[in-house]
């Protein structure tokens, strides 16, 4: 790419003046409160522009907790948490982080699993010239590190969409790396999860898990995307924390909202469900969207 024209210009306090900038180069011009509906529009197509050069044509999004460790991290953190606690068993702090780590012990299943779903699908869906059903995750660690992981085990791509947080989150090393994004706006992110999916896959996990959940629920019970296999892993752990019969007797949601999600608990279950319901054939009428995502 050329340089500006204006690179070889002499000093002067004209040229020095934050004005003269070129309006792309003027990275303060940029960020002004003016200019936030430039900044939506860029996030929104350099993501865009660069998975259609790719080819992403679908991908499946894998939502679930950045705390669940591989089981060889929760293995290791257990036996150090057990061994300092037997050093100290009268410690309640030691008593609490013995707990957590056993629970973290019991939850990495679903690290194996969400590996494991991730690349049956990348196995049996990147084939030829386009790339479909292409694992899309949150680009962090926890079960969205496993997604990825799955999907570079079967030597295939995967996306990541990371967010700029205060804490900075950093891609997990097994993102592909030319697909591996990062937003400022969730919004935009959120749209970007939705917008080639054709199914969400949810872990269990906390705050921002229930966020992309329950707006996924939503768009689909408003007519807003077309409906899609919305998969919960763990139905205990589901059941225990929403009570989603309640919100029926409540009256707050119809019983047919219900149908919208299903729960499932291993790989091949909800890699089975992906298919059936995603083959050819007719199927129930899809709600009517009354505008494109």
């Amino acid at each position: 790419m050329n340089k500006p024209s204006h690179d070889s210009t002499v000093d002067t306090p004209q040229t020095l003046s934050p004005s003269f900038k070129l309006s792309f180069e003027d990275a303060d011009f940029l960020l002004r409160d003016d200019l936030r509906a430039v900044r939506l529009q860029l996030e929104l197509l350099k993501t865009e522009i660069i998975l259609e050069e790719h080819n992403i044509r679908s991908t499946i999004v894998v939502f679930g907790s950045a705390r669940v460790p591989s089981p060889e991290a929760a293995d290791s953190h257990c036996n150090e948490a057990e061994a300092a606690l037997a050093a100290d068993p009268g410690n309640p702090e030691l008593q609490r982080a013995a707990r957590a780590s056993r629970h973290q012990l019991a939850h990495c299943r679903y690290y194996e699993e969400s590996r494991k779903f991730a690349r049956l699908v990348s196995e049996a869906a990147q084939n030829g010239q386009g790339r479909d059903y292409v694992i899309m995750t949150g680009g962090g660690p926890g079960i969205m590190e496993a997604a990825n992981r799955g999907a570079a085990d079967a030597n295939r791509v995967s996306i990541g969409l990371n967010i700029k947080l205060p804490r900075e989150q950093m891609p997990n090393p097994y993102i592909t790396p030319e697909l591996t994004f990062q937003f400022h706006y969730f919004a935009l992110r959120k749209m970007h999860f939705l917008m080639r999916a054709k199914a969400l896959v949810v872990f269990p996990g906390g705050f921002g898990t229930l966020d992309e959940l329950f707006e996924t629920l939503t768009l689909i019970q408003t007519g807003k995307i077309e409906p899609m296999p919305v998969l919960l892993f763990g139905e205990e752990y589901w059941r225990r924390i929403i009570n989603f019969e309640a919100m029926v007797d409540e009256g707050t949601i119809a019983p047919k909202d219900l149908e919208i999600f299903h729960f499932v608990e291993s790989a091949d279950e909800a890699w089975n469900y992906i298919t059936v319901f995603n083959a050819p054939g007719p199927k129930e009428p899809p709600m009517q969207r009354s505008e494109p995502l």
